[in-house]
């Protein structure tokens, strides 16, 4: 029942009789105004989504029957491949990149955040009509829109890992409706990484950035993976941490954590969450690209770590992560290693040891960045850049047995 039927009945009738307490979601129903004593009917007998509803007498056709549906929440109208906690009338999340998209008809769709930390694009028709800059607690509304049906797209631009953000569903205007919602594609990727996989700063015309600045020109929408998935045609995650390394954090810093220690979650800032996979995540392709952060500066004087112990505990620590991902995906899923500068050797050597045990779909992917400007805040990827690795690491992939 739409939230226009909501507003328009107010008593309930099984045939004209009144129901006490319980409802039979199996019967239908006849929904009758009080106020005006008319049943709700679809205007014109219409079965197409989106069709207008009207008050007219009870004349028991069959436009005037109803069943009553338990609302199941937002992931029953919104599409996503994101790690999501289902909270019944919200969904929370924390990951960068994580997108919901739905359709509806009529001019104006309301969309429903709670966040004061992320910023948001919302898409109408493949076309960003807006950006949400902390949005807060709010439903934000696109209006002016033909009345038609439309496909609406919002995503998360930006890293925020000390927050969690709740989205509560797309809310069409009135006189429309929140149509069914759009199919999940069938290729998926994941994406495992840093701020480089995050897209830090890609949208920056500068490499000197403010805290506020860089919030503001991380757009992880497009980054490479982002548009490497959409080259493909593919559902994807971006799980990216920026700062965090295989098994040492840029320059040392936060020792009691690591990447790893984060990424089975779906709330970061949650010690000890575990995303609950809801089966329907089996990618074929995962992308790690984690070591920038363990060998882009010298060990530290205190830090427990020698070159040397580093690398070995580097290609201990990736050899085992590789297997946790084998184990959770299973055999024909293939492990995209990303080795570039100076932790490309490291990372085929795991790759390597692999192949030799039998594992022949674990490859490694040396990152060409040749080409690249690293105009992004901080000498990260810039827009440019995050195109150019997208276009040579998608003709890689289309070169995998993928079996798509």
């Amino acid at each position: 029942m739409t939230a226009l039927l909501a507003a328009l009945v107010t008593g309930l009738g099984a045939a004209g009789t009144a129901q006490a307490a319980t409802v039979d979601t199996s019967a239908s129903y006849v929904l009758v105004n009080r106020g005006s004593g008319k049943a709700v009917e679809v205007q014109n007998a219409s079965t197409a989504d989106g069709a207008k509803v009207v008050q007219f007498t009870d004349r028991g056709g069959a436009n005037q029957q109803w069943q009553l549906v338990r609302a199941t929440g937002v992931l029953a109208q919104a599409h996503t491949a994101g790690r999501v906690k289902d909270a019944g009338n919200t969904v929370q999340f924390s990951w960068p990149g994580v997108y919901f998209e739905g359709r509806v008809s009529g001019t104006g769709v309301g969309i429903v955040l709670n966040d004061s930390a992320a910023d948001y694009d919302v898409q109408i028709d493949g076309t960003t009509v807006a950006t949400l800059v902390t949005p807060g607690n709010t439903t934000h509304w696109i209006n002016g829109l033909s009345n038609s049906t439309h496909t609406v797209r919002l995503v998360k631009r930006n890293d925020t890992p000390w927050d969690t953000s709740a989205f509560g569903g797309f809310v069409a205007a009135p006189g429309g409706a929140v149509l069914s919602k759009p199919a999940a594609r069938n290729r998926q990727i994941e994406f495992i990484g840093d701020s480089l996989t995050v897209g830090y700063g890609n949208l920056s015309t500068s490499r000197t950035c403010t805290s506020d600045q860089l919030k503001r020109n991380t757009n992880s929408d497009v980054s490479y993976g982002a548009l490497t998935a959409r080259q493909l045609n593919a559902d994807y995650q971006i799980n990216g941490y920026s700062g965090l390394g295989m098994v040492r954090n840029y320059n040392g810093g936060r020792s009691d954590v690591t990447y790893r220690t984060f990424y089975d979650r779906a709330l970061l800032n949650v010690s000890g969450d575990v995303w609950q996979n809801p089966g329907a995540w089996r990618p074929q392709v995962v992308v790690i690209n984690l070591g920038t952060n363990d060998f882009s500066t010298a060990v530290n004087p205190g830090e427990p770590w020698t070159p040397e112990s580093l690398a070995a505990g580097y290609r201990s620590a990736y050899g085992d992560f590789i297997q946790k991902l084998r184990t959770r995906y299973g055999a024909d899923t293939t492990i995209v290693a990303v080795g570039a500068g100076q932790y490309s050797a490291h990372v085929q050597q795991v790759v390597k040891a692999r192949n030799d045990a039998g594992d022949s779909r674990v490859r490694h992917w040396l990152l060409d960045d040749s080409g690249l400007d690293f105009l992004g805040c901080d000498w990260h990827y810039s827009a440019r850049d995050d195109r150019l690795i997208a276009d040579r690491l998608t003709s890689f992939i289309g070169g995998l047995p993928t079996r798509w």
